[in-house]
């Protein structure tokens, strides 16, 4: 059988990511291609630049989209800041601290772990316990919104904790960027790491980031090159700076920056304060269905990711067999456990463009289905 044009079958995306995409972005997507370097091209990204500034509540001048998913936001932080004497505290209560810690020991730093309970937020006391007995370190690192568990943590107390022992930060807000309050400037976050695929409704494949000047300033000293030259964000802000003609240094995706563009612009519309409502709107009517539906929640609910809302599967229900019933009847995907709740649990998304009421209804209608069958 000759292969043949590629169709993929329209789903609800409900998972963990990717989230359900705007027709708007994707049509965004479809739009002329043009040069990287193309001055109409420059001039969007000078607007990509500035959208991203208010989605994440910065001055920031580095604040840009890294051509690549938001591992890779994660592993620049990591790797343009940290250096192999470097001491980095980790906070790991998920999948994704401890993918942290891993980019700290690739480095080849110290890592000194605050480990806490899966399916809770990070415990400010127990950084700063750790930071009493750890004078050396230089920085923190920990996940604001922690997708495998559905844990929110206070990135604002995290920050002042970390400051007060003059330590750089380090934050993930893959999951929070969109969907719940996130200011870096007024809480002091120094490297903060998104992804264009979870509140953002983007198509996959960008990670936002943005440095503080004290970060920069790291970056710029350092005695040493990046390990990673493609990661290196004293060349990369040299293509994403500046007035004018900028520095080459990769073919940008293009298409995929128009998406970007567009999601950010449908976000700035909204307004940052109405788009976190909803995400806590839609969530309210999503965690009263479940309960009613008879499924526990994980987290605590004054702990909880209003996007991401992880629940224990019911004795005697295969997790495998309701999901494919989801995919098959009703072309609506959520997500399987990771890691401790490989198995144990559901992982349903309400990011972005997914966080609507059709959404909510449609998931507790087929999920009330698949249980009873």
């Amino acid at each position: 059988m000759p292969i043949q044009s590629f169709i993929p079958p329209q789903r609800t995306l409900m998972g963990p990511g990717p989230s359900d995409v705007s027709p708007r972005v994707l049509s965004a997507l479809a739009r002329p291609t043009v040069g990287h370097l193309d001055p109409t091209f420059i001039g969007m990204m000078d607007e990509v630049k500035l959208l991203l500034q208010y989605a994440f509540q910065t001055k920031n001048t580095y604040t840009m989209a890294i051509s690549a998913p938001g591992s890779a936001g994660m592993e620049a932080c990591f790797v343009n800041l940290i250096t192999p004497n470097d001491t980095v505290v980790v906070c790991r209560n998920g999948v994704f601290g401890a993918r942290m810690i891993e980019n700290v020991q690739r480095i080849g730093a110290k890592v000194v772990v605050v480990d806490g309970t899966w399916g809770r937020a990070v415990d400010p006391q127990a950084l700063e316990d750790t930071l009493k007995q750890t004078p050396q370190a230089k920085f923190v690192a920990f996940v604001h919104a922690e997708t495998s568990t559905g844990a929110l943590s206070d990135a604002k107390v995290l920050c002042e904790i970390a400051r007060q022992y003059n330590c750089l930060t380090i934050v993930d807000a893959v999951t929070s960027l969109g969907g719940v309050e996130l200011k870096v400037d007024d809480w002091g976050i120094d490297a903060v790491y998104s992804g264009s695929q979870k509140c953002l409704s983007c198509v996959p494949g960008i990670s936002p980031v943005s440095f503080s000047e004290q970060a920069a300033a790291v970056i710029k000293n350092r005695a040493t090159p990046v390990q990673s030259w493609f990661l290196d964000q004293s060349l990369v802000m040299e293509y994403w700076s500046g007035q004018g003609k900028r520095s080459y240094h990769h073919t940008a995706p293009v298409n995929s920056l128009y998406a970007l563009h567009e999601s950010l612009l449908i976000l700035q519309n909204e307004g940052l304060e109405n788009s976190w409502a909803r995400h806590k709107n839609q969530h309210d009517k999503l965690a009263t269905g479940l309960q009613a539906l008879g499924l526990d929640f994980i987290v605590p609910e004054n702990e909880r990711l209003p996007q991401l809302n992880a629940v224990y599967i019911p004795k005697g229900i295969d997790d495998v067999q309701v999901r494919q019933f989801l995919l098959n009847e009703y072309n609506l995907e959520i997500g399987a456990g990771l890691g401790q709740f490989a198995g144990n649990a559901w992982r349903i998304g309400l990011m972005g463009y997914a966080a609507r009421n059709e959404n909510v209804l449609l998931c507790l209608a087929a999920l009330k289905e698949a249980l009873a069958q």
